[in-house]
């Protein structure tokens, strides 16, 4: 095999998602900071951007975005350590109150049992925290164990406790350098993924990258803001209720809910503990509780619907999926990392053909059309969410509309299945109940048709252009299926629908119009018949059906409603002596509704015999 057929075959998607997360998983040393510093250049550019309109030089307003953001980077990771330290310095003090929760626990259970052994267990502990305490404050000095140390050992101690130290300087110098060419070089970088990812396609290209841009910048500023407007009256509130640390808690807790889901439920636990830990009572814990409940009502109710005009576009399982996933690949880290990441990964899918899979995992984008949906739950036998997901959907639609571009879609679904074999009679039979079942669930949105018609509101279509519906009233219809439980079901719809204009209207199964013997009820009193059919074949049945109907009575306007009719286009009204062929139904309520002379049967021609010469 040449290099040339080896470098026309495509390694599946799945393979090289394996490949790359290998990859991340045994590089992340060098991986880590850069997708650290991949983010904060989406985050920091448009204030680059912005100072750039300002007639700023692009060095000067880099170097000027990034010294900013730094030193409030250090600034909060300086504030976190010296909270902590002072925290550290008086946990010996809060003993005598955890000891005494306990012990009112252990009174209220009114059994030794557990409780008993917690006692004990915090007793320890807290008698050996004032021991080394005491001795700190004594001065005794212990007698200090003599070790010889060699020059070895010295060596050996600076790599492995300099290095370590200086390890995480030298990372967030690397963060640094690196975010500072990447906003200096950032429309280079650009056009090199575009030239990298194919010239042959700019405008899909162009597309992703602003795609993920925009959707990344927008999640952390968006997210930051939250967070702060989460953290202060945090800390206001733990600072009113006597809490130590406040201000130690607020940054905490504006740092962990970039942590989906966990990071509040956290970011909650450590100030609550120190509620238990500083106060002799319960109040000010049942305080804390209710403070970090209400924020969080208050900031998923009312401000992440205000500022997410534009949504991450990942669906809630996904967070819970990338959280874990990200986590497992770089840890601590991965974590707070996960949505963006994942949300350039869905960006990716979207773009790429090749990792439309992605999207579809992932994305919060509806994956099946709305008649698929449909077809989908009726086959299903589930009419019940079928017609929750139709009332969603008549929120913004017409009835009528509904069914021509959803309802009866849906049901050629089951055609075309059926016509293939996939659905056999049993089948057929169930998903025909169920579909009806729906019809009959959305009776109430006819009923508001009725309402609506006789009233002043009309229904519209998407172009707001009103829909002119005829009056039904005064006539009599009968709509029948044309060769199986679907076109039944079709023709249950039309009834419908030409109730809510007014009219009377009875169904008949397509049984009674092949029946030998059979009588069609109401085709006495009945102005017009309309025989459903949603074949892609129904020339032969239609004109039989026709013939019957006009024979069975005198002056009957029989109509045919065909919605496949683009698979065939040789069905003729004149051809088969119908009334009219209505491809849907706001065309069959339309042709229906009117009063006119029927067309009268066309004669047959029989053709004699001829003879037969013999030679």
């Amino acid at each position: 095999m040449d290099g040339r057929r080896l470098s026309s075959i495509a390694i599946p998607p799945v393979v090289s998602l394996v490949g790359v997360t290998a990859i991340l998983y045994l590089g992340q040393e060098v991986f880590l900071p850069l997708a650290v510093a991949l983010l904060l250049t989406f985050a920091l550019a448009p204030i680059v951007s912005a100072l750039r309109k300002l007639s700023i030089p692009r060095p000067a307003a880099v170097i000027l975005t990034v010294t900013v953001a730094f030193l409030c980077i250090a600034l909060f990771s300086f504030m976190v350590a010296s909270q902590l330290s002072s925290l550290a310095q008086n946990i010996p003090t809060y003993q005598s109150n955890i000891i005494q929760k306990v012990r009112s626990l252990k009174d209220s259970a009114d059994s030794g049992g557990i409780f008993e052994r917690v006692t004990q267990a915090v007793e320890r502990v807290g008698a050996e925290m004032s021991a080394r305490a005491d001795q700190r404050t004594t001065g005794e000095r212990q007698p200090l164990p003599v070790e010889i140390v060699d020059q070895q050992s010295a060596i050996y101690l600076l790599v492995n406790v300099v290095v370590p130290l200086l390890s995480p300087f030298a990372t967030a110098g690397l963060v640094i350098v690196v975010v500072i060419f990447m906003l200096l070089e950032r429309e280079d970088l650009r056009d090199r993924f575009i030239r990298l990812v194919g010239t042959g396609d700019l405008h899909r290209t162009t597309q992703a990258l602003q795609d993920a841009g925009k959707r990344v910048g927008q999640y952390l500023l968006m997210q930051l803001i939250i967070n702060t407007s989460y953290a202060v009256p945090i800390g206001i509130g733990l600072w009113l209720l006597g809490i130590p640390n406040a201000i130690l808690w607020a940054l905490l807790s504006l740092v962990l809910r970039f942590v989906p889901y966990i990071g509040p439920a956290i970011s909650m636990i450590l100030p609550l503990f120190l509620a238990i830990a500083v106060t002799p009572g319960w109040t000010t814990v049942l305080w804390t509780a209710g403070l970090f409940l209400v924020m969080e009502l208050f900031i998923n109710n009312v401000m992440e619907p205000w500022l997410y005009g534009s949504r991450t576009g990942l669906s809630p399982l996904a967070i819970i999926v990338a959280a874990i996933f990200w986590t497992w690949l770089w840890g601590p880290v991965g974590l707070v990392l996960s949505t963006p990441l994942t949300v350039c990964l869905v960006v990716l899918g979207r773009h790429v053909p090749q990792f439309e899979f992605l999207d579809v995992l992932f994305g919060n984008e509806p994956v099946l059309e709305p008649d698929a949906r449909l077809y989908q739950r009726l086959l299903a036998g589930d009419p019940d969410e079928a017609a929750d997901n139709a009332e969603t959907i008549l929120e913004d639609k017409y009835l009528v509309e509904y069914y021509d571009e959803i309802g009866i879609p849906a049901l050629l679904f089951g055609e075309s299945d059926r016509e293939r074999g996939a659905l056999q009679d049993g089948q057929l039979r169930r998903f025909a109940s169920t579909a009806l079942t729906f019809v009959e669930d959305l009776e109430d949105a006819a009923d508001e048709l009725r309402e609506d018609e006789q009233g002043d509101e009309k229904p519209v279509d998407e172009d707001g252009e009103r829909l002119e519906l005829p009056d039904g009233e005064g006539f009599k219809l009968v709509m029948i299926g044309g060769r199986t439980e679907l076109d039944d079901v079709a023709a249950a719809i039309l009834a419908q629908v030409v109730e809510g204009q007014g009219a009377e209207a009875s169904i008949e199964s397509f049984r009674k119009l092949h029946g030998s013997r059979q009588t069609i009820a109401g085709l006495a009193e009945a102005d017009i018949v309309v025989v459903s059919y949603l074949s892609s074949t129904p020339l032969a049945y239609a004109r039989q059906a026709v013939r019957r109907l006009k024979r069975g009575k005198r002056g009957l306007r029989v109509g045919i409603y065909v919605p496949n009719m683009e698979e065939h286009r040789a069905l003729d009204a004149k051809a088969i002596s119908a009334d009219f062929v209505a491809t849907s139904v706001v065309e069959a309520v339309r042709l229906g509704l009117v009063k006119a002379e029927a067309v009268a049967l066309a004669r047959t021609t029989r053709l004699k015999p001829s003879r037969i010469k013999k030679k």
